[in-house]
């Protein structure tokens, strides 16, 4: 499997967000899975409206960390949803392209998940990221 993360990308992302950045992470494999699971839910459905969105967040956010092919899938799922809405056309003509959004992402954040690990493993071992009653009120 060829690269699917620009590593000059992430490494800038993870100087810049500093502290920030396994928190970020997380919150990136949240919302793509949230963006892919909305996207073939609506693919299922033939609505392309209900596509735009999902697959726009899931691309700039892919962008962030350098997840070029990832973003250009999500780039090109909006782009063809987008003109299905202004035709008034389902979106079916996506489907195969909706089919390898899933095992994409699970690919690229794997090859990321590599590269962050030892970030993730010290953040764990210093007790970083754990919530507690006392550290983050009632949850």
């Amino acid at each position: 499997m060829g690269t699917l993360v620009d590593w000059g990308v992430f490494s800038r992302t993870r100087t810049e967000l500093g502290a920030g950045f396994v928190r970020i992470l997380g919150y990136f494999r949240e919302d793509g899975t949230k963006a892919i699971g909305a996207i073939e839910d609506a693919i299922r459905a033939r609505n392309a409206t209900a596509i735009v969105i999902p697959a726009h967040t899931l691309k700039g956010e892919s962008l962030q960390f350098g997840a070029q092919p990832l973003a250009e899938l999500a780039e090109h799922i909006e782009k063809v949803a987008r003109r299905c809405v202004e035709a008034r056309n389902e979106p079916d003509e996506l489907l195969p392209d909706v089919v390898r959004l899933r095992p994409l992402f699970e690919q690229t954040m794997a090859q990321i998940d590599r590269e962050a690990s030892p970030l993730m493993q010290r953040r764990n071992a210093a007790g970083f990221g754990r919530r507690t009653p006392t550290t983050f009120g009632q949850g």
